[in-house]
């Protein structure tokens, strides 16, 4: 019959949709696509948002160090209102004077590093930390009171034992007493050099002194640090066990904030005659 035969043309969608709404079917059937196309959307999303959220996390990571090495760090929700008080700043590091044409906060050292143009070889007999090459501007980050400097955090790296060792190192305004240290990425052997992590052991920097009169970086890693009253303030008790570990960690300290790295910064804006 001709009724009959309108009711079955079409497809199985035609079939559905021909049904009245207070069908049982139907309203599955609608709601089982409504939940798939919001999955699909959701889904979507978050791919799409993945690397904005990873590049965040990253972001939050490295504030959460920086504030731990200046002793500032108090829990995750408090990261991003506390390091409000930092300023970056990126320094040359053969002058030593600040860079005002590259916006700091957005600039990439590990991109940097990769680039001929901005690619600084070390040569072997001044590499002590095995770096091979570093980007001609570094960041610091100047944290203040009041418009005065405080603190001021630089990273430094180096390898030891096993890996490259990456920390943040806070020096006091005098640009020569170690405020704190912040190691956060390594690959050393666990309860050995692994212990450079230990918050109990990197408290021991604190107040430890980095130049001599003379200028010179006489921080170290020592066996029995305070044995020797007179070298006491420049050295920190080494790792036991873990000698190459202790000695990577000398060897970086004593070449980012030597000649090669943050030394010509810490000489122009603060151990003669202050902050300029």
């Amino acid at each position: 019959m001709p009724g009959q035969n309108s009711v079955h043309q079409g497809g199985p969608w035609a079939r559905l949709f021909a049904l009245p709404n207070e069908h049982p079917a139907k309203t599955l059937m609608i709601a089982l696509i409504l939940c798939l196309v919001c999955s699909a959307l959701v889904s979507a999303a978050a791919i799409l948002l993945k690397p904005r959220q990873l590049e965040n996390e990253e972001l939050l990571a490295k504030q959460r160090e920086i504030l731990r090495a200046v002793g500032l760090y108090r829990d995750r929700e408090s990261i991003s209102a506390t390091f409000k008080n930092a300023e970056p700043r990126l320094v040359d590091l053969a002058t030593g004077e600040y860079v005002t044409d590259i916006d700091a906060a957005t600039y990439n050292y590990n991109r940097a590093i990769l680039d001929p143009a901005t690619r600084l070889e070390i040569a072997p007999e001044d590499d002590i930390a095995k770096v091979y090459a570093i980007a001609k501007y570094a960041p610091v980050f100047l944290f203040q009171e009041q418009g005065v400097t405080t603190h001021i955090v630089v990273p430094v790296y180096g390898y030891g034992l096993w890996s490259t060792m990456y920390a943040y190192l806070a020096v006091e305004a005098d640009g020569n007493q170690v405020a704190g240290i912040s190691f956060y990425k390594h690959g050393e052997t666990p309860g050995l050099g692994g212990e450079i992590a230990n918050p109990r052991w990197q408290e021991s920097w604190k107040g430890k002194r980095i130049y001599d009169s003379r200028g010179k970086v006489r921080l170290a890693l020592v066996k029995g640090a305070d044995s020797e009253p007179a070298s006491a303030p420049f050295q920190v008790d080494a790792l036991s066990g873990a000698t190459l570990t202790s000695n990577g960690v000398t060897n970086l300290i004593r070449f980012w904030l030597g000649d090669q790295g943050y030394g010509p910064y810490f000489r122009r804006h603060f151990r003669q005659g202050g902050e300029s």
